[in-house]
């Protein structure tokens, strides 16, 4: 190792301990162990250039262990991302660019929101997913330009939390020869030594995932872990992983190789013996020499004549093959779904009893034309979900073009894979799988919403409805948990019209993910349903006075039954308003007047009608209203008996109704 090298390396153990220090907050334990690591791969091996750091060919770096992002930010900071000392100095304080954890858009250079352990190794999956299909689909011989790799460094906790099995074993399987993870062996964990919960053989169960699997005896060795590095680019089957053996708090005669060098900063005193240790001026904070900035400068530059050479590249590649770039151009546009709107086939349906997971799946259909880069699928469910595109290929080890995925019974790492696929760019995914699975996909989920990623989930199979399969495939609190979620739009079509706007809503929303809740029962096509339910509620059937009587409120199979009730109270002089309600959060965005044009405060004799818990209706029934709503878990029945059973009827929406 030069001493410039160790000097630049250092730099980055110092910033990061130092940051932590003044917050009084922070894991300084990574960043000082993973240090070399970190440096060798941005400084020597990854292709990135902090003069546009959006490069569509830059490879992708994801911190798993997004504990330890002061390790990220001293790295942004020394090649030049824009990150200053400053910000460095306001590492964890409000309105900072250093937030606690690496957040995506925040934070220039940062490629995913990490912080969930094992949450980053899924979504480095996606991201080597999309490069593998991209490569497949536009690179021509002598023009490879999707050509990139994939890192992802995180440590002992990454690898216990199950979603990181779920994501590796894909991997394998699909040969994702690009995806490269570096695995932070440490052997400690906060309650201690990983040996009290943690001894199996990790590198064993790569190999049996379908790993290369490569290891570094010592973490501060650049030379080896250079070598290990370009080992694993070689090998163009396989995804690889590196084992690295650090020792945490490395540098910190006191800290070193103990828990309590993860989670707490080290203390003053510490980090002064730190700098000594590492030949740093003790007395000087945030201090780093000028050859130092002058290596990390010099090699971003060299960085940058790496872009130069594929813009160069990519201009004889569009030049000679004109076809390709509009196609690219079309990969790229984020106005391309939009056309939908005003396209006669897409609204078009049958006017027949249909459900709606069926009516989504003729949606998809459609849409996999007008978005060529439509790509995703389901847990092991496609022909339950309906989320099957014809004649689009399936994506696998022999057939990175083919569009439809293929997750396995893997929700979790599934939900986080799409985040990838979408994080990378280029491609607009969905994910599928039955309704009352959402619970796997959840913390994902939230990530899709923290990061902004409008993914898009089908869930099907949406209530009580589901039948025999009894309790346990019966959502109940599902929808209610997902309308907690902040940016996060959930829509429950009652018929084909709401079904294609809920589509259209999904694959135009910029910022915000979206899930579809789908019947596995038929429905009817219902008179009044229009775009309007892109607002997310409006005035399905109206009453004849100006001002009703009541007004029910009901989303999904129950707008059917809010329907017939209206027509029986119409019987005995109870003139009501039905209110369809696909989707409160799209409602909630709507302007102060059109929700009182639609639910005037006046009317406050209301009913909500939903074959799932009544959680989160109260803002709209009141104190005066009244529900039709699961109180319990279902039962095994055919759907029909159970929505008798659980009073979801044309009687007991009137007994309601009247009841007010």
């Amino acid at each position: 190792m030069s001493n410039i090298d160790t000097m630049s390396v250092n730099a980055i153990r110092v910033l990061a301990a130092d940051a932590v220090q003044k917050a009084k907050s922070g894991h300084p334990g990574l960043p000082l162990g993973s240090a070399a690591m970190a440096y060798e791969l941005w400084a020597k091996h990854m292709n990135h250039n902090p003069k546009n750091p959006k490069w569509e060919n830059r490879d992708r770096f994801i911190l798993s262990g997004g504990h330890g992002s002061t390790l990220l930010y001293s790295l942004l900071h020394l090649f030049g991302y824009g990150l200053t000392i400053e910000d460095l100095k306001n590492f964890r304080q409000m309105d900072s660019l250093t937030p606690g954890h690496p957040e995506y858009k925040h934070t220039v250079g940062v490629e995913a929101t990490t912080g969930p352990l094992g949450a980053g190794m899924g979504m480095a999956v996606g991201m080597a997913m999309a490069e593998a299909h991209l490569a497949a689909v536009f690179n021509k011989e002598g023009y490879p330009v999707v050509d990139h790799y994939t890192y992802a460094l995180g440590g002992d906790g990454c690898m216990m939390e199950g979603i990181s099995s779920e994501a590796f074993s894909l991997a394998g399987t699909l040969g994702l020869g690009k995806l490269i993870i570096l695995y932070d062996s440490n052997k400690i964990s906060i309650e201690g030594s990983t040996d009290i919960a943690f001894t199996e053989d990790v590198q064993k169960r790569m190999e049996a995932f379908g790993f290369q699997t490569l290891t570094v005896e010592d973490g501060n060795d650049l030379e080896a872990i250079g070598k290990a590095i370009e080992e694993a680019k070689a090998d163009k089957t396989r995804p690889s992983f590196i084992t690295v053996k650090t020792q945490i708090g490395y540098g910190c005669p006191a800290k070193q190789g103990k828990a309590s060098a993860h989670g707490e900063p080290l203390g003053d005193d510490n980090v002064a013996a730190l700098k000594e240790n590492l030949g740093w001026p003790a007395d000087k904070s945030f201090y780093v020499p000028d050859e130092v900035y002058a290596n990390y400068q010099a090699i971003a530059e060299d960085k940058a004549k790496t872009e130069d050479a594929w813009n160069k590249l990519f201009a004889e590649y569009c030049e000679k093959y004109p076809d390709m770039k509009e196609l690219w151009d079309t990969y790229h546009d984020e106005h391309q779904a939009e056309k939908a709107y005003d396209c006669e086939d897409f609204w078009k349906y049958e006017d027949k009893p249909e459900a709606t997971r069926s009516l989504s799946g003729k949606q998809i259909q459609k849409i996999k034309e007008l978005l060529p880069n439509l790509i995703g699928g389901a847990a092991d469910l496609a022909p339950s979900t309906k989320t099957y595109m014809s004649d689009k290929g399936d994506f696998s080890k022999d057939n990175y073009a083919g569009r439809n995925l293929h997750f396995g019974v893997r929700e979790l790492a599934m939900t986080a894979i799409g985040n990838g696929l979408m994080l990378h760019g280029g491609l607009r995914a969905f994910v599928s799988t039955f309704f009352v699975f959402s619970d796997y996909t959840k913390p994902m989920a939230r990530l899709s919403a923290i990061m902004g990623v409008p993914l898009t989930y089908v869930f099907t199979h949406d209530s009580i409805g589901v039948g025999e399969d009894g309790p346990t495939h019966e959502p109940i609190e599902q929808l209610a948990m997902l309308r907690s979620l902040p940016n996060f739009h959930v829509f429950r079509p009652a018929d084909a019209t709401e079904t294609a706007a809920a589509w259209y809503s999904a694959i135009t929303s910029k910022t915000t993910p979206t899930a579809l809740v789908l019947t596995r029962q038929n429905l009817p096509q219902l008179d009044g349903s229009s775009k309007e339910a892109l607002k997310g509620g409006y005035v399905l059937q109206d009453s004849v006075k100006e001002v009703p009587d009541a007004i029910i409120i009901a989303s999904g199979s129950e707008v059917e039954l809010a329907v017939g009730a209206k027509a029986e109270l119409m019987k005995e002089g109870i003139d009501v308003r039905v209110v369809s309600m696909p989707s409160m959060d799209v409602f909630e965005e709507q302007s102060a007047e059109y929700k009182e044009a639609v639910l005037p405060k006046a009317v406050r004799k209301r009913v909500a009608v939903e074959a799932l818990s009544d959680f989160g209706w109260g803002k709209y029934v009141g104190l005066d209203g009244a529900y039709v709503t699961m109180t319990g878990f279902g039962a095994s029945a055919p759907a029909k008996q159970l929505f008798e059973k659980f009073g979801f009827t044309v009687e007991n929406v009137v007994k309601a109704v009247k009841s007010l």
